[in-house]
């Protein structure tokens, strides 16, 4: 298990690594004394499991820190670790495991890790794109479209972001689970961004116009509404 502390206080860190050893002596921090050292050790693998944040760093935000871990490795868990509540709204929003006051408790983190345990056991499926020399790891229901893009793919989020991914379109297809479907030579997209299916034409949710094969227009859309009346069923207990 990786666990990093990012506090640009060393005498915090051993504060925050003492109260760890206190739930568990086996375990070790890596500490970071900036936020710009700890996005360096973040990509790389394997990710960190849990990432103990000070929001108040001379020129960062733990906040904003917070957010670009979380587009290198979104299953990271975040702690925020501060001395006082005026971030607390902001932590939370960001779906963080714990927001924990100054000094750092024992009881703190093993809630924290109460917490992460609890997460994983409903984690989203994750996929890591390998675009120029980085990595990045999203979580597949982020995905909206993929478009073959001659030897890479073109991957659309939903947070806006385009990936260029260098992997052949097949091979990039047969890593995507079953709410994936493709409905055109080059293009698969995200069954749950689909806003209306027609004979000859998909829109996704953000507006987006996609042709669909003519040859297979009924195979396709017998194949999403399968997938939406399964979808329903789950929801109701049917």
């Amino acid at each position: 298990m990786r666990i990093a502390v990012c506090d640009d206080d060393p005498r915090e860190q051993e504060q925050i690594e003492k109260a760890l050893q206190g739930w568990d002596p086996t375990r070790n921090t890596e500490k970071f004394l900036d936020g710009k050292s700890l996005l360096v050790a973040a990509k790389r693998t394997p990710h960190f499991d849990v990432a103990f944040l000070d929001i108040y760093m001379p020129g960062e935000n733990g906040i904003d820190v917070a957010k670009a871990l979380q587009e290198i490795s979104p299953n990271t868990g975040i702690a925020f670790v501060t001395t006082s509540t005026e971030h607390a709204v902001d932590a939370f929003s960001m779906h963080a495991l714990h927001y924990l006051v100054k000094p750092v408790t024992t009881e703190g983190v093993v809630e924290v890790f109460r917490r992460l345990t609890e997460l994983r056991s409903n984690r989203r499926d994750t996929i890591v794109f390998t675009v120029g020399s980085e990595r990045y790891m999203v979580f597949m229901d982020q995905i909206c479209l993929l478009e073959n893009d001659n030897h890479a793919v073109n991957v659309s989020l939903s947070d806006g972001r385009r990936l260029k991914v260098w992997m052949s379109f097949s091979e990039l297809e047969q890593r995507l689970d079953g709410s994936f479907l493709r409905i055109n030579r080059g293009i698969i997209v995200n069954m749950d961004q689909i806003a209306q299916m027609g004979t000859d034409i998909c829109t996704l949710q953000d507006g987006s116009r996609l042709p669909i094969a003519v040859r297979h227009s009924a195979a396709i859309r017998a194949t999403y509404d399968n997938y939406v009346f399964d979808r329903l069923s789950r929801r109701k207990g049917f």
